[in-house]
């Protein structure tokens, strides 16, 4: 960095200084994790690790790099989500593209991504692929395996395909647009989905940070489990013998979304915690004898 290399005359301009003085004002605006949040729009806006930052207290920032970092700082004390003002959302070891056009994937959701790696799979379908955060995760931790993601939403679509391109799966996916499993033939060894899960009602009641998420991305605009059920009435035509689903859920909806693949026909039905103990994924197997699944599911289950 040659202009930011040397002391600034103003120590508001140094890294240090504009982080301290970042880290007071997200304080007084009632965030929590000022500094972390703090420190990553910093680096961003250097381009550097924020590891690095320690290092580069004393150096100076240009006058263009302060004004963008004062801006970031000012609109995240408005509540935008640190992924969306970077652009960028870590998961599961690996940069995505993310932004207001999908859902910010978050480190709870690596829990179905270890559940789905637990078993051999050549062929996986993710409902509401989203940013693809999920399918491609998935994909490059087998290098083998082939995917599908259907979306509703046009412009997740486009994130995702991005995301697929970078991350080098581009040639072992296919993005389809439509709701459920429309458009999708054949039968998938696995089948995932992080599907808007939240009821209508509890909206209101939300961290101001997901208003800038896509609505429909997390409410089904009812009682929370509309998607389960259509996910459940789709699974025997598209899970094959012998296969596993995996469903991202709310903390309290285990129950009813295991009773729901049940009444499809599933077995060795579970419910996974997160990190933190609580209700995160059901996951379902398909009988290997698909006929008797089909033809009496709830011997089976």
């Amino acid at each position: 960095m040659s202009e930011g290399s040397r002391p600034a005359d103003d120590p508001s301009l140094e890294v240090g200084g504009a982080l301290r003085e970042a880290i007071h004002y997200l304080d007084k605006h009632g965030i929590e994790g000022a500094a972390r949040d703090a420190g990553h729009l910093m680096a961003h806006v250097l381009g550097v690790d924020p590891s690095r930052l320690i290092l580069m207290a004393h150096y100076a920032m240009t006058a263009k790099q302060h004004d963008r970092f004062r801006g970031l700082v000012r609109r995240r004390a408005g509540r935008e989500p640190v992924s969306h003002l970077t652009g960028q959302r870590l998961f599961y070891g690996r940069r995505f593209k993310v932004g207001p056009d999908v859902l910010d994937p978050r480190p709870e959701t690596e829990t179905l991504i270890e559940a789905a790696l637990e078993r051999p799979f050549d062929t996986v379908l993710d409902i509401g692929v989203g940013s693809g955060a999920i399918l491609i995760t998935l994909l490059a931790e087998r290098p083998a395996a082939r995917g599908v993601g259907t979306e509703l939403s046009p412009q997740a679509l486009n994130v995702a395909r991005e995301n697929a391109r970078r991350l080098g799966v581009e040639e072992r996916c296919a993005f389809l647009q439509g709701d459920w499993f429309a458009g999708v033939g054949g039968q998938f060894d696995l089948i995932v989905s992080n599907p808007p899960y939240i009821a209508a009602e509890e909206m209101e009641g939300l961290a101001p940070e997901l208003r800038h998420e896509p609505r429909m991305a997390l409410t089904d605009e009812g009682d929370g489990l509309g998607a389960y059920r259509a996910i459940a009435a789709g699974l025997r035509a598209h899970l094959a013998p012998g296969g596993c689903v995996l469903l991202e859920i709310g903390p309290t909806q285990g129950g009813a979304v295991s009773n729901l693949l049940r009444e499809a026909g599933l077995i060795d039905i579970s419910v996974l915690p997160d990190l933190d103990g609580r209700d995160r994924v059901v996951r379902g197997m398909r009988g290997e004898n698909a006929t008797e699944t089909a033809v009496n599911p709830r011997k089976s289950a």
